[in-house]
């Protein structure tokens, strides 16, 4: 059997028609298939690979952990250095209320850990997400997520979890009392890159604040400057009570977070002792790496140049095209259907563009490029996309 057999076979599948391309080496913004073919990811892992692929610096970072120790004991008993200093790193570059950080293997998993945060803190129950919400695909998560066609297969699931449409006077209005927390993207994601309104997104942290309701944002696609800013959250003068981190937090390995003020931190660990224990949270190995991305990020000022690089996204214009939608270095661009954009999405792959469509707006082609990536080799890629469509749809 060859490898698309084995991995047919032997790999559990997510879907009927995975993309199935076989890749063999990734560096910068390109990926390389068996056949030697490269590739321009528009994707980046899900915006894991905000600094590209394989940078040496992240390499070194992770072979000199590995050669000094991987794991040593169940998270939060031994003092690790990676884990302190990557801590560290990550309280000084937030809000000082942001000052104690809970590493997780994933950002479902830091999802997870900040709605048991929150119910212990708050004493309360009651929960309140949005549709069209992506915040992972555990059971907890799963409860949150906006959308009851992921939901209904998989029921029952955590009770007393409300979901309002995201910008709306009607999910401010349902905050009370009875409120645990209100869980939100800063930026939609998988609804196809949908921003709050300034004005909503300050009505929400008021109302929290007001009625002693947890504010838990989510940055795990958004983060580490996705949309312009190193935190999303920063350009609409709002600060979370719990911050989740994932996806690009490892530079390539496997970690996420949740962070909060240490005096909310601090009640995981009595009433019960161990109120939140992981193996594997916050590996060495991991925590390195991502150290060593952040650095990277923050000496070579990509964040900076991402507005201008935004332009070029915003300047597709193919008949076709129905709307685009920006945040920063972050795009979706709506067909008129799933059937349009597959076709589309498909001819991209052949010409040597990775991407694919939003979970909760199949009819958009997603652009998430590495923020490594030029003004140049996003025109370039600008121009792959309008002849994609053109040989897909004329």
């Amino acid at each position: 059997m060859n490898n698309r057999q084995l991995f047919q076979q032997h790999v559990a599948q997510t879907s009927p028609a995975p993309i199935g391309l076989e890749m063999v080496k990734a560096a910068g913004i390109y990926q390389y298939d068996t056949e030697g073919k490269a590739y321009a990811d528009l994707i980046s892992g899900f915006s894991v690979c905000n600094i590209g692929h394989s940078h040496p610096k992240v390499i070194e970072a992770v072979q000199q952990q590995a050669a000094a120790y991987m794991h040593l004991i169940v998270y939060g008993e031994f003092i690790q250095t990676p884990q302190v200093t990557y801590a560290k790193m990550l309280a000084d570059l937030l809000p000082a209320s942001l000052n104690s950080v809970y590493f997780t293997n994933s950002g479902a998993e830091a999802t997870e850990g900040a709605m048991k945060l929150a119910k212990r803190v708050t004493g309360r129950s009651r929960i309140i997400s949005f549709n069209n919400s992506y915040h992972g695909s555990t059971q907890g998560a799963l409860s949150v997520m906006g959308s009851e066609y992921w939901r209904n297969a998989f029921r029952p699931l955590l009770p007393d979890v409300y979901h309002y449409n995201y910008n709306s006077q009607e999910a401010i209005d349902a905050i009370d009392h009875n409120t645990a927390c209100v869980i939100a993207e800063t930026v939609q994601a998988e609804s196809g890159i949908n921003r709050p309104a300034a004005s909503w997104i300050q009505a929400l942290r008021a109302k929290c604040s007001q009625t002693g309701t947890l504010l838990i944002l989510d940055e795990i696609q958004a983060g580490f400057g996705r949309t312009g800013s190193l935190w999303a959250f920063e350009q609409y003068q709002v600060v979370p009570d719990i911050f989740l981190l994932g996806k690009a937090l490892g530079g390539g390995m496997p970690l996420g977070a949740f962070i909060a003020d240490k005096s909310l931190m601090d009640q995981f660990t009595v009433n019960p002792v161990l109120g939140h224990i992981t193996t594997f949270g916050g590996h060495p190995v991991s925590c390195a790496a991502g150290k060593a991305a952040l650095e990277v990020l923050l000496s070579e000022g990509d964040i900076a140049a991402i507005p201008e690089k935004e332009k070029v996204l915003q300047q597709l214009n193919h008949p076709a095209i129905v709307q685009v939608r920006t945040a920063g270095l972050w795009a979706a661009i709506q067909f008129s259907s799933f059937e349009v954009n597959h076709r589309v999405i498909q001819k991209c792959i052949a010409n040597g563009l990775i991407t694919d469509w939003f979970l909760f707006a199949p009819e958009c082609l997603r652009v998430a490029p590495p923020l490594i990536t030029t003004v140049q080799q996003l025109e370039e890629i600008a121009a792959i996309i309008n002849r994609s469509i053109r040989e897909a749809l004329d």
